[in-house]
């Protein structure tokens, strides 16, 4: 920092200095009582200027200040986008269900309901169901939930329909972090997209919410040819919603006469299966459920670390997650997707990612 050595005392000798010799400017004088008070708000001034140098460069500021550093170069936050997808609803022959009308998942221990309006009016038709489209109220990604999660009907028609949702709903993504807008600021800055050219494909795809990394082939399918080929937040391949967000961008800004595909990436699911040994004078018996849900969380992390950076699923990285968790001792029959011994790799140059698919945790006997 510029001004750290700028303290209260500091300030007040360089002020006692400056006060004429024939002035009492002993500690308790009222030269010295007088000026005190001064040095400390002028050394709270400087701290303040401290925090505004901070505050002035993208990598050390944070939350609206970065939003104000990174709109100088036109790069803008990606706010928060809503979930949608269908829900089927069941009742009496004609009802008629208006736009607007509410459904919701059920309150859980860890989670609050999470509601979504339907988008235009249906009518139930002899079949006594009818298919609704659905819109998240909030935006974020918890309103992505998972297939029959859905299951109220709010208001007047609560005691009349049943609904249930048949497919995940998809597209709702969190408001930008700063890590992730950062990122895409100094990408901007450093290798700034023209005329077309790779750089520019990548800061357009990883300008539409949901979407984190990208990979651009040029001339994949012959002159005038871009294929584009995106990562959700999630580091997996993005919904079909979020893909035409990124389609009808890119056709927006791309050049004339540019031949655009824009895919998802290809998920490649791992399973791992592993013997664990335990540590003898453990207290307790090893909750088996529990270290499966560590390495999960653990694996998937790892995964999503190494998606379109990194080729090779390592065998040593994997065990070295096993052996971090305190009551194990050591690992035996450690297997990837069957694979005993060495490491896996995944074609990240045309947009494989790994994708933990299952975890199987075995005491060995």
């Amino acid at each position: 920092m510029a001004y750290e050595n700028v303290t209260k005392d500091v300030l007040l000798q360089r002020m006692l200095d400056q006060s004429p010799d024939d002035l009492d400017k002993r500690e308790g004088s009222i030269t010295y009582d007088l000026l005190s008070p001064a040095a400390i708000e002028l050394a709270e001034s400087y701290i303040q200027l401290d925090r505004i140098l901070t505050l002035g460069f993208a990598d050390t500021t944070y939350g609206p200040y970065l939003d104000l550093r990174c709109s100088e170069m036109g790069v803008t936050r990606k706010l928060e986008t809503k979930a949608t997808g269908q829900v089927t609803f069941s009742g009496p022959e004609g009802t008629v269900i208006p736009a607007g009308t509410q459904v919701s998942t059920a309150t859980l221990v860890d989670r609050d309901s999470i509601v979504f309006t339907t988008v235009a009016e249906v009518k139930i038709p002899s079949s006594m169901q009818v298919m609704a489209a659905i819109e998240a109220v909030v935006g974020g990604a918890g309103g992505n939930v998972d297939i029959g999660e859905i299951t109220i009907v709010i208001g007047n028609l609560s005691s009349v329909l049943n609904v249930m949702n048949d497919t995940k709903l998809a597209g709702g993504t969190d408001k930008e972090e700063d890590e992730q807008l950062l990122s895409r600021y100094l990408q901007r800055v450093r290798e700034a997209g023209t005329s077309g050219n790779v750089g520019h494909y990548l800061q357009w795809a990883k300008e539409v919410p949901g979407i984190s990394r990208a990979i651009v082939q040029p001339l994949f399918d012959g002159p005038g040819s871009v294929k584009v080929i995106v990562l959700s937040n999630e580091q997996k391949a993005p919904p079909s919603p979020t893909l035409a967000n990124v389609e009808n961008y890119i056709q927006q800004q791309r050049p004339i006469g540019a031949a655009v595909t824009v895919e998802g990436a290809t998920e490649i699911p791992m399973d791992i299966t592993v013997e664990l040994e335990f540590i003898a004078d453990n207290q307790q018996a090893p909750d088996l459920t529990s270290i499966k849900q560590e390495l999960t969380e653990k694996f998937t992390a790892y995964f999503a670390e190494l998606a379109f950076n990194d080729p090779i699923i390592r065998r040593s990285q994997i065990g070295n997650m096993i052996l971090d968790i305190a009551v194990v001792k050591d690992y035996h029959n450690l297997l990837m997707n069957s694979n005993v011994s060495g490491n896996i790799a995944v074609d990240s140059a045309n947009g494989e990612v790994a994708v933990l698919n299952s975890v199987t945790v075995t005491e060995k006997v």
